[in-house]
């Protein structure tokens, strides 16, 4: 399954790029789950992003390796990729990429993602778009609106 959201915002495309650190990851976290950054190393391809989700009654852990990262003078992107997913994730590609378009940029998260069962993937969709939908304020509040 694919989700992909588009947040057009006000600053410059190197400027967003350079706010995707670590306060930022913690900003976009869901309510629920609760999300404790176990390790959080950066975006360049290598590092790796660590967390914990709290689902009250058990916890999932979630590490995912950054594979790919580049930078044109059209976008600046970044891919994690899932290599140890909670048990209703059997695969997950994160697509970060920073458009530029004009004086500000777009936003873009594009995820696929894939279920142990085809249609728990159906099941997951709603509310893993909802939780990336989430992070659209945010964006907007930190990055300016266009």
């Amino acid at each position: 399954m694919n989700i992909l959201i588009r947040t057009p915002v006000g600053q410059d495309y190197r400027r967003v790029w350079q706010g995707f650190n670590r306060d930022l990851f913690s900003a976009l976290a869901p309510p629920f789950p609760p999300v404790r950054l176990l390790r959080f190393d950066g975006s360049l391809q290598g590092d790796e992003v660590h967390l914990e989700l709290d689902f009250i009654f058990f916890r999932q852990k979630w590490t995912s390796l950054i594979t790919e990262q580049r930078e044109s003078p059209a976008e600046i992107y970044f891919v994690d990729q899932g290599i140890a997913l909670p048990f209703f994730l059997k695969s997950w590609q994160h697509r970060h990429r920073i458009v530029r378009q004009g004086t500000g940029s777009v936003i873009i998260d594009d995820i696929t993602f894939q279920s142990p069962f085809w249609l728990m993937d159906y099941l997951l969709f709603p509310t893993l778009y909802l939780q990336f939908l989430y992070r659209k304020p945010i964006y907007r509040r930190l990055f300016g609106k266009p």
